[in-house]
């Protein structure tokens, strides 16, 4: 199972734990972007860290050191445990940490004094709600910001950090928010736009049969980005997103009776674990590879399997399986219509201490902040964050089946590819 320190895991320790430097750059500050942030936290290996560090000293793209035109000048940080970074960081760069987020946002002036605004809402001591999510506070921390444009009377680029909260219908009225303001929005994580092994991109406007994702790791965090990805990967069919239909998580020995009775596909399931490099259970004990699937170990090594069975309004099935203990990567397979091949890949999450998977996300951070153009949209994350609480409505209620005319979300994808392949 993959911990959240090592999927967290950010540029280094020697970076993080002592004073990072400001890089030497022919850039003059005047000409730089500024930029807020406004995280929950910024100790080592938080997202603040992840994100804003590398706008802070730069980041390695396509087998060079790049250096954003733009740079952290302000930041609020609503907790400061032990190992809080932001007083240091405030130090080296010059920025300033504020008390309120309006002040950060104004940055010592009387009006918004900053081009764009980083919102990291992940990690901190904050309360679960009886569905398990944690509740940090993402959307309370958009609607400062939105009450500081509107009350300065301009507005500028957002990015979201992950799911954009843990109730849809807040996240609906974020994004509601950033149309009736009119400033461009980019939320989500790094798996949909990190490396993939083999490079797979489903065509555009292809007809998918069935769509299977492999995932690993606890509830809320986790499956989140198992669900993204997926995501990623299904909003290109033909049509583009259509919404969805209903929702089911089931957990335990109902998931196994479910691949029995075929409501998910094992030859997809093969496929998928067949790109993992992380295969856990016997492999380990005697160094051979396995088949998971067609050895019939799985219910051994997986205690507590949990599957996530997802309807599309267009009719299109997809599943969600988390299978701690079995791997520690994240595979997903799919069969197009017409065809007997199975297409598959994984999400590659490179290793500490680099861990450019999070360059990747940072990169297409920029290039919103730098064109005022989303590089894809943000019902994607919208969409994903509603499937996931209607998911785990479905296990509070007794595991059953819901309905979600609610998520009747509907966009098209990019038609270019977004994730790394250089």
């Amino acid at each position: 199972m993959v911990s959240r320190r090592e999927f967290l895991a950010t540029s280094g320790s020697a970076l993080a734990l002592a004073g990072l430097q400001a890089p030497v750059s022919g850039r003059t500050p005047g000409n730089r972007k500024r930029l807020a942030l406004i995280a929950t936290l910024w100790t080592y290996q938080s997202h603040a860290q992840h994100i804003g560090d590398r706008f802070l000293v730069g980041y390695p793209h396509q087998g060079e050191w790049h250096e954003p035109n733009m740079q952290i000048v302000s930041a609020y940080v609503d907790q400061k445990p032990a190992g809080d970074l932001s007083a240091e960081r405030a130090k080296s760069f010059g920025l300033t940490v504020y008390p309120t987020i309006a002040q950060a946002l104004r940055n010592g002036a009387d009006k918004l004094a900053v081009d764009a605004v980083l919102i990291v809402g992940e990690h901190g001591n904050y309360p679960r709600n009886a569905k398990g999510q944690i509740l940090y506070p993402r959307y309370e921390f958009f609607k400062q910001c939105i009450e500081v444009f509107e009350r300065d009377g301009r507005s500028v680029p957002v990015y979201n950090d992950k799911h954009l909260t843990y109730s849809f219908r807040k996240a609906a009225e974020m994004v509601a928010d950033s149309k009736r303001l009119g400033f461009p929005m980019l939320a989500g994580s790094s798996l949909p736009v990190t490396w993939r092994l083999p490079e797979l991109e489903l065509p555009l406007e292809c007809e998918i049969d069935e769509a299977l994702m492999v995932g690993c790791g606890l509830s809320d965090p986790m499956d989140y980005h198992a669900l993204e990805a997926m995501q990623c990967m299904v909003e290109r069919r033909r049509g583009g997103e259509t919404g969805i239909k209903s929702v089911q998580l089931i957990e335990g020995p109902a998931v196994w009776q479910a691949g029995e009775q075929g409501r998910y596909s094992k030859r997809l399931l093969e496929a998928a674990l067949s790109r993992s490099d992380k295969i856990f259970g016997k492999t380990t004990e005697d160094a051979r590879p396995q088949d998971l699937v067609g050895s019939g170990v799985l219910p051994q090594i997986v205690p507590e399997p949990a599957a996530y069975f997802i309807e599309r309004r267009d009719g299109l099935r997809t599943t969600l399986l988390m299978l701690n203990g079995a791997v520690g990567d994240y595979t997903f397979a799919c069969r197009l219509k017409g065809s007997n091949e199975i297409l598959s890949t994984q999400f590659f999450l490179t290793p500490t201490p680099n861990v450019t998977y999070s360059a990747c996300l940072a990169s297409k951070i920029e290039e919103m902040f730098a064109t005022g153009k989303p590089p894809y949209p943000v019902e994607r994350t919208l969409i994903v964050s509603g499937i996931l609480e209607s998911c785990l409505d479905s296990k509070v209620k007794g595991h059953t089946r819901l309905d979600t005319p609610h998520l009747s979300v509907t966009y098209r994808a990019p038609a270019q590819s977004q994730f790394c392949r250089a």
